[in-house]
């Protein structure tokens, strides 16, 4: 598809829009303190808590279980791996009150993003959200930081499942009255995102900021290796959204 038929942008939220990772940091530094071993080490509880090694998460997105459950079993993952103790329901629902609150104390959006939007919105390009968490809690994530004007178009829930979905996708382009053709999707996961756009027919690019020269500010500058390869589909990559916006071309 060409660059110049893309007349419409839909965004991933967390770690694309909102930095999500540095929220977890900032939940998980609170928990550690109250729950985990002392010698836990801050880095690798946050390494541990976003690799979800039995796959939770992903079980959710599928439909296979709820928010609760599946941030439930990863709590108690955390504290088997960093000598916490395991969490019936009641010890998991006042767990779950601290890591909340310092998740959402944590919540920033990347100083790239109202650039970005910006930018969409000069060319006449329109845009929205797609998310795997719930609607509800993605619209208020967005207004926390200061992205209110990103209309939120398809959760996890709006299914009942969530990317890598192909009718996922279709509904969100669907709702931004937009062909698939004719829609860019940006994410920050090659598979879940960028790949799975690309397959349910939409552009798929995948927002890779660690190639960025200092991702928290979104003014890293891009390399040679523009474009990723994975089952026969090649994707572009790209540092910031900056860089994204401008890749698009004027409409």
């Amino acid at each position: 598809m060409s660059q110049a038929a893309i007349n419409a942008v839909l965004f991933d939220v967390d770690d694309t829009l909102v930095d999500t990772k540095g929220a977890f940091r900032h939940a998980l530094t609170t928990v550690a303190a109250e729950y985990l071993a002392a010698d836990a080490e801050l880095a690798d509880v946050a390494v541990f808590w976003r690799a979800d090694r039995h796959g939770h998460y992903r079980a959710h997105t599928r439909g296979e279980m709820d928010h609760r459950e599946q941030r439930m079993r990863r709590a108690n993952d955390l504290h088997a791996e960093f000598g916490g103790v395991l969490m019936g329901d009641d010890a998991y629902d006042a767990w779950d009150v601290v890591f909340e609150q310092g998740f959402q104390d944590g919540w920033r959006a990347f100083d790239d993003a109202h650039a970005c939007l910006d930018a969409l919105e000069e060319a006449g390009i329109p845009y929205g959200a797609l998310s795997n968490a719930r609607f509800d809690y993605q619209n208020l994530k967005l207004a926390a930081v200061g992205l209110e004007r990103v209309p939120m178009l398809v959760g996890v829930d709006t299914l009942g499942f969530g990317k890598p979905d192909p009718r996922v996708f279709a509904l969100a382009a669907e709702r931004l009255g937009s062909a698939p053709a004719q829609t860019a999707y940006i994410g920050d996961e090659l598979d879940i995102d960028a790949i799975a756009a690309t397959r349910a027919g939409l552009s798929g690019y995948w927002l890779d900021r660690s190639r960025g020269a200092d991702a928290g500010t979104g003014e890293g500058g891009s390399t040679d290796d523009s474009v990723v390869t994975q089952d026969g589909l090649t994707v572009p990559r790209v540092a910031t959204l900056r860089e994204f916006s401008a890749s698009i071309g004027p409409h």
